[in-house]
């Protein structure tokens, strides 16, 4: 695994490296004296850089189990990389996100176009009682409400605010598998970056495994097939899957509702507990995700 790895970071570090000289060599074609040209160049190669140190400094797996935690694994299938706790909220506190030791995995293609997000809520059993009877519209209206919670949180910190546009997939329930999906549309509060964030809630015995899919509007047709085909890789361990819950165990103050509206979302931010709560998949991710393909890709769009 070690030389796995190695390969990988090695391959990565040639691959940044080889955006650079690109920069350098389209510089070289443009005026001498273009002050203008020559800090944009600058910065990109500061930005490069910077972000082949990020790449470099996470421990990524691409075969086998990934741990997620002491409850899950998920299967990495090839053509992905994997990385648990530590790398996980390395990666959101780089993309602005806040943390809060939650963070189990983080799931992306090798060119990190898109990517998915895991971490588990010990909130108890949660009730599928309310699966026939999800209301969209109520949903919708409680999920806008709490935004404008969240965005005063994110207004003191300096971070950017997120508005909810509507629903790109309505919550749906399978009792089967016992996920609860849905996906929201999202744009920035200044009225630039739309993104989908599509979540999903993998319901346990002591609580949710709770996934976040952050994809771009253009991406999403032929992405949700590929994390839907991937969550089947998701597994708990057998004494804490849904159908092992015995009598005694914790039940969650809360249904499948509560899990879509954030599981008493409001209360916590009027008692000033928001901040544990409310962790914002930023916008500007999207365009993250396509700088990384950039570096991972020529500008064929095919691999490199």
């Amino acid at each position: 695994m070690l030389a796995t790895l190695r390969s990988i970071l090695c391959w990565a570090s040639l691959v940044l490296a080889a955006a650079l000289p690109t920069r350098a060599q389209e510089a070289a074609e443009k005026p001498a004296d273009s002050a203008a040209s020559s800090a944009e160049d600058a910065a990109a190669a500061k930005q490069a850089a910077a972000m082949k140190h990020l790449i470099e400094s996470i421990d990524w797996q691409t075969q086998g189990a990934g741990k997620l935690g002491a409850n899950a694994s998920l299967a990495v299938p090839s053509g992905y990389r994997f990385t648990g706790a530590a790398g996980t909220i390395k990666l959101m506190e780089a993309f602005g996100n806040l943390t809060d030791g939650a963070e189990l995995g983080y799931v992306t293609p090798l060119d990190m176009d898109w990517w998915a997000e895991f971490e588990f809520e010990e909130c108890g059993y949660v009730k599928d009682d309310e699966k026939n009877e999800l209301d969209a519209a109520a949903i919708l209206k409680q999920l806008k409400a709490g935004q404008v919670e969240a965005n005063k949180e994110l207004t003191k910190r300096g971070m950017p605010t997120v508005e909810i546009l509507g629903w790109q997939t309505p919550p749906f329930y399978n009792p089967q598998t016992h996920n609860l999906e849905w996906a929201v549309r999202l744009r920035g509060g200044d009225g630039d970056g739309e993104t989908i964030n599509y979540r999903t809630k993998l319901l346990g015995r002591r609580g949710v495994m709770n996934v976040v899919l952050v994809c771009g509007e253009d991406q999403l047709a032929s992405v949700v097939p590929e994390y839907q085909k991937l969550l089947k890789g998701f597994a708990y361990q057998k004494e804490e899957t849904y159908a092992a819950f015995s009598k005694g165990d914790k039940i969650a103050s809360y249904g499948l509702t509560g899990l879509i509206v954030g599981g008493g979302l409001l209360a916590a931010a009027k008692s000033g507990l928001l901040v544990k709560l409310w962790k914002p998949i930023a916008v500007g991710v999207v365009a993250i995700g396509a700088y990384f393909k950039r570096l991972f890709t020529g500008k064929s769009g095919k691999s490199i």
